[in-house]
């Protein structure tokens, strides 16, 4: 995710959201062609060398789709299209909680422009290869999910 907000060991994500003290931070698991996209953070030093799906804070007045795109245009350089929320909300450092969306990516290569150091797509086989952030493992978990489901169908009718 973008900017300096660390993330947390923490739980007890639902009761801190109902304070209404909460700022969301949208994260996006790209998927193109049956891969995810892993972004490596480079800052702040407590998370340089980890791994998360990029994304960001939202901006007041911004939806999290309208936040996703931003983020990933100004981090990236590629322009996506959020296509679901995955569900759940995981407790960041607060006053932060983390959501995660699925995203299309529908143009540009994308590239490490701010705060990472590098990317990788990753099939679903391989997306234990990193070390995920811990609030981002149960999102991840989801999207491979995502990820083996039509290869999954398309087993079954054959």
């Amino acid at each position: 995710m973008a900017e300096d907000s660390e993330h947390s060991e923490s739980t007890g994500c639902a009761a801190y959201a109902e304070s209404g003290a909460t700022r969301v931070v949208v994260g996006g698991a790209v998927l193109d062609g049956g891969r995810l996209l892993a972004a490596r953070r480079s800052a702040p030093p407590a998370l340089a060398g980890r791994w998360e799906l990029p994304g960001g804070k939202l901006e007041p007045g911004e939806t999290a789709e309208q936040a996703l795109v931003r983020e990933l245009r100004e981090e990236l350089g590629v322009e996506v299209e959020p296509v679901e929320r995955i569900p759940g909300l995981w407790q960041l450092s607060p006053p932060y909680v983390l959501q995660v969306w699925t995203a299309r990516l529908v143009s540009g290569e994308p590239r490490p422009l701010q705060d990472h150091d590098e990317l990788r797509w990753l099939t679903p086989d391989r997306a234990g290869e990193v070390d995920w952030l811990d609030q981002d493992r149960p999102a991840v978990a989801e999207a491979v999910r995502r990820l083996r489901e039509p290869a999954a169908r398309a087993e079954r009718q054959e």
